[in-house]
């Protein structure tokens, strides 16, 4: 699956969720006057203009959440949107002005009025102070109060629907952010692995060739043991991560495969932990500096080390490679500085997967190279 494949199928995931939290909100708002009616004794009046209160008021939200926002606050016309959602407010007043008139049928004869707003005086005696008979007392301004119900509601859906679609945009381009760098990131470390790869297999074919006139059967070992490398490199490693242990079986390969045409004055020390908990790593992290180490650090006509090793505290891996320098050997880091291959490559990748996570630390001497790698895996 491509970038643009999996940006869409997030998209899709993110919408549907969305619309599911609608369909459950308008669930809630559909069903809650059934339970009030149930629980209390309700008349119908009610019922029917919370209905159509609720049906204007989501009439609202929807068209400046899919509508308004979208082609005018989101497409720079700012003025067409304030106009349009001004004539949207003010239209869908009338609608509810009409409707209110026509659930409860309002009559504007003065008698209905006093029937609902008046009441008899008490026959037996004065009514206590404060307590007058209504009769000629004005009416509350129902209209009025309904405009400023109106406007407070309408405007409140307005801005809300405003903000959640501003806060869902902005969800989508971090995501699609996100995505990129991902896409990104992995061109980046598919593009080094494959520099480090023919590098190594360079290399290794040189010694294996070298093996061929000296010794058939320790160059029939190598191939084997070529063989297994290059299973690793071509399958395993190309799935993405691999597991620790793979990626130690891998090492040990190459050791076990550089161990064949050593001489008797190198000194070799090789650690790796025996039982851990097994994770999963980026492939081809360490080989650089080992590879460097048998290059840079094997003399024939001296005494020469090196020393790998490699320790698992929680969730974090300690990998330290040191070799000698002997004389006439150049620094195997400036080498792979000019040619761009190997452990400015390891650089790279360190910087991009595990950012903030990881240090590592090279030291130089006259006689020694050390490559001190810290992994925090958490």
């Amino acid at each position: 699956m491509n970038s643009i494949d999996r940006m869409k199928g997030n998209l899709l995931k993110g919408k549907g969720i969305r619309i599911l939290l609608h369909l459950i909100a308008w669930a809630i708002l559909i069903g809650l006057p059934l339970y009030i009616m149930k629980r209390w004794a309700v008349g119908k009046d009610f019922i029917w203009l919370y209905y159509i209160n609720t049906l204007i008021s989501g009439t609202i939200f929807y068209i400046n959440y899919l509508i308004l926002v979208p082609r005018f606050y989101f497409g720079r016309k700012k003025y067409r949107y304030y106009l349009s959602v001004l004539l949207l407010i003010t239209s869908f007043y009338f609608v509810s002005d009409i409707s209110n008139k026509l659930v409860f049928r309002y009559k504007s004869d003065q008698s209905r009025s006093e029937q609902i707003y008046t009441r008899p005086e008490r026959r037996n005696g004065p009514l206590p102070p404060g307590r007058g008979p209504m009769i000629g007392r004005p009416r509350p301004p129902f209209r009025e109060m309904h405009l400023y119900n109106y406007a407070f509601t309408s405007l409140f859906l307005v801005f809300f629907s405003l903000g959640l679609k501003v806060l869902e945009r902005q969800s989508e381009i971090e995501k699609n952010q996100k995505e990129m760098e991902r896409e990104k990131l992995n061109s980046e470390l598919a593009f080094l692995k494959n520099q480090i790869s023919p590098h190594f297999f360079f290399n290794t074919l040189n010694n294996i060739y070298s093996l061929v006139s000296i010794s058939p059967d320790n160059s029939q070992k190598a191939i084997l043991k070529l063989s297994k490398l290059m299973r690793y490199l071509l399958y395993e490693s190309e799935q993405g991560n691999s597991r620790l242990s793979s990626e130690i079986d891998f090492m040990t390969n190459y050791i076990d495969l550089m161990k064949l045409r050593m001489s008797e004055k190198v000194e070799l020390t090789v650690s790796f932990p025996g039982k851990f908990e097994d994770k999963d790593i980026p492939p081809l992290l360490f080989i650089s500096f080992i590879e460097n180490a048998f290059k840079h650090g094997v003399s024939y006509r001296e005494r020469s080390y090196i020393r790998i090793n490699m320790e698992l505290p929680d969730n974090s891996i300690i990998f330290r490679c040191i070799n000698s320098l002997p004389q006439g050997k150049e620094n195997g880091l400036q080498e792979n500085n000019r040619s761009g291959i190997g452990l400015e490559n390891v650089r790279k990748r360190l910087n991009l997967l595990f950012p903030g996570k990881h240090d590592l630390k090279i030291t130089r001497t006259d006689r020694e190279f050390e490559a001190l790698l810290k992994i925090d895996l958490t």
